[in-house]
């Protein structure tokens, strides 16, 4: 009975790994995460879908629609921060996840893991919160699954949603359209999401109320897609590890440079001072309610100028271009003038953050 389990592993070494156990900056999104996927799961499982390491994969049923499929696990701590909780994020998550693929969600599942101890009116109101994010993204919540654990062996309660879309009929998103002179547009202010949770954390207080951008982009992302189409060559929500590491990603998987132009990114005052005093670079912090869309040099001002129109889009900014040179490394041009390489995030910089 063993025997073909003992043949699978022997044909299966595994790989030279940096660490013999897991740690936290393997969840971090950033190089560890990386050195884990490129050596162990990517490598073992690979396949012309998985290959493209996207946000999710598209592919086309038998009956010939092109259709999107995405998955998500979500850990946030605490599970109630300012402008939202985990069950709106594990909604807004997944049709997020969907949308960079420039697809609309239909429908997702719904998984819990709860920890004994959780109080029932908590849970209600993700449940309720759950309802709200489903119906405001206009996605339908058709299967899901429920565990309770021993105290002690969770945090409150972890969500995992998986969705399937519909593939938008003028979408081309992939990293192999992303192109030299191709310009880097970002839907909203930076790192707010994050700062929002470490806030809680912290114990910091602002004159103004600063909340997560948790938020659904679909209808956003398929307005763009209804008008520019192919002119969007790639899109992506720079969640764990911030913007920076997002585009060290697709740096380093297009062989291509990327230019970045600080005076032009769009950082909230309260944020900025926030990452000055806990020692952040916003670069580096989650998003949840922002994207970043590569479009071709010759539609992009055309592309902002609609994407500020739209809902979640009115503080949209063009903050960057592809550029020939440097290959696989992002260039950050400061404000004064100054240029430094933009590394991808190294270890653990905010757990527990989405």
């Amino acid at each position: 009975m063993n025997a073909p389990k003992l043949r699978m592993q022997l044909q299966c070494p595994m790989p030279q790994l940096d660490f013999d156990v897991i740690t936290l900056g393997h969840g971090s999104g950033g190089l560890l995460t990386h050195k884990l996927l490129d050596s162990g799961v990517f490598d073992l499982l690979k396949n012309d879908l998985l290959n493209e390491k996207h946000d999710g994969a598209v592919f086309e049923l038998p009956a010939g629609t092109r259709t999107a499929f995405s998955t998500d696990s979500y850990v946030v701590t605490p599970v109630f921060f300012p402008g939202g909780n985990i069950g709106e994020l594990a909604v807004n998550g997944t049709v997020n996840d969907l949308a960079m693929c420039g697809a609309a969600a239909r429908y997702l599942s719904l998984s819990f893991i709860i920890e004994e101890g959780l109080s029932m009116k908590e849970f209600w109101d993700i449940l309720v919160s759950v309802k709200y994010a489903a119906e405001k993204a206009g996605v339908q919540i058709v299967t899901g699954d429920t565990k309770v654990v021993e105290r002690g062996k969770g945090d409150k309660i972890f969500i995992n949603t998986s969705g399937i879309g519909t593939v938008h009929p003028q979408a081309a998103i992939s990293q192999k359209r992303v192109k030299t002179g191709d310009k880097i547009l970002i839907s909203g202010p930076m790192a707010t999401h994050g700062v929002a949770i470490m806030s809680v954390r912290e114990g910091l207080e602002f004159q103004t109320s600063l909340e997560s951008d948790t938020c659904n982009l679909n209808h956003t992302v398929l307005a763009l897609l209804d008008q520019f189409g192919e002119q969007i060559h790639l899109l992506r929500d720079p969640t764990r590890g911030g913007v920076a590491t997002t585009l060290n990603e697709i740096a380093r998987d297009t062989q291509l440079g990327i230019e970045l132009w600080q005076k032009d990114m769009p950082v909230r005052e309260e944020v900025s001072s926030a990452c000055e005093l806990l020692g952040l670079d916003p670069l580096y912090v989650a998003n949840e309610g922002v994207f970043i869309a590569f479009v071709a040099a010759d539609s992009a001002n055309e592309v902002l100028e609609a994407l500020r129109g739209l809902e979640y889009g009115s503080e949209a900014a063009l903050i960057g271009e592809v550029r020939e040179d440097h290959p696989r490394k992002v260039i950050l041009t400061s404000s004064i003038g100054g240029r430094r390489v933009v590394n991808m995030l190294a270890g653990e910089q905010l757990p527990r953050i989405c």
